[in-house]
């Protein structure tokens, strides 16, 4: 299928549709007159037809984009269905990437550093699979843990994977400028106790435990909620422990 597509000053996208008759797309929220437009064909949701993408440059280094896909039925471009249950990093579309071998797309923003979602195909629309929650925890590397190096050394981020009806699958934290490998499971990374003794409680603001952590024990993070890290320690005997430590202080 040949359509022509036609961007006009005043911001107006206009579709020459095969039948003869011509649509007009709506133009980025972001959009202002004169701002330069970059429209592409690409197939966003690998289900092997082209979509029409617009992208429009926000700032200095984000872009607001919008994604078009051809219905048969109707005979005309609609919006690409995304469904957006879960929280995301960049709200509506950003930046975009596609990863044809694991048939995803990243969604990239950028607010003092660089953020990413992922969304994959699922029942004829797109969904957030994966999203990052950047952390500020200045007490945790040296004085709490002893951090394993991370990939590119950025910010740590709660990283979750989600189904397509927004549930959580999994958490890890880990490097925030890195994004996972999407075809498999969340590696979370791993670090060193610092103090002699470190406290494992059951749930965050719990007040009292019996559990603790000694020097030198390795874990793998895997979540925060208000200060409060989820650790994972493999016991050489009782095998996989899970708690909480406090880094409130």
């Amino acid at each position: 299928m040949l359509v022509k597509v036609v961007h006009h000053q005043d911001g107006d996208i206009q579709v020459h549709l095969p039948a003869g008759a011509k649509q007009h797309l709506a133009r980025a929220g972001s959009e202002s007159p004169g701002l330069e437009i970059e429209l592409s064909a690409l197939d966003v949701d690998f289900d092997g037809r082209l979509d029409l993408v617009v992208q429009v440059p926000v700032g200095m280094v984000n872009y607001s984009t919008a994604v078009y896909r051809f219905d048969l039925g109707l005979g005309e471009f609609v919006k690409m269905p995304v469904i957006r249950k879960a929280d995301r990093s960049c709200g509506e579309f950003g930046l975009i990437e596609l990863d044809s071998d694991q048939q995803v797309l990243r969604s990239r923003c950028r607010s003092s550093i660089w953020r990413t979602d992922v969304y994959r195909p699922s029942g004829g629309a797109l969904y957030l699979f994966r999203s990052e929650r950047m952390l500020t925890l200045p007490t945790l590397d040296g004085k709490v843990l002893s951090l394993e190096p991370r990939r590119f050394g950025g910010p740590l981020a709660v990283w979750s994977s989600h189904s397509p009806a927004a549930e959580i699958l999994e958490r890890a934290i880990n490097d925030g400028l890195s994004v996972p490998d999407n075809g498999r499971p969340l590696v979370p990374l791993a670090a060193r106790v610092v103090p002699m003794r470190l406290l494992l409680f059951d749930r965050p603001g719990a007040p009292s435990t019996q559990r603790y952590l000694v020097q030198g024990d390795r874990v793998e993070m895997l979540d925060e909620q208000d200060g409060w890290v989820q650790v994972r320690y493999r016991n050489p005997k009782r095998g996989a422990v899970t708690g909480w430590i406090n880094v409130n202080d």
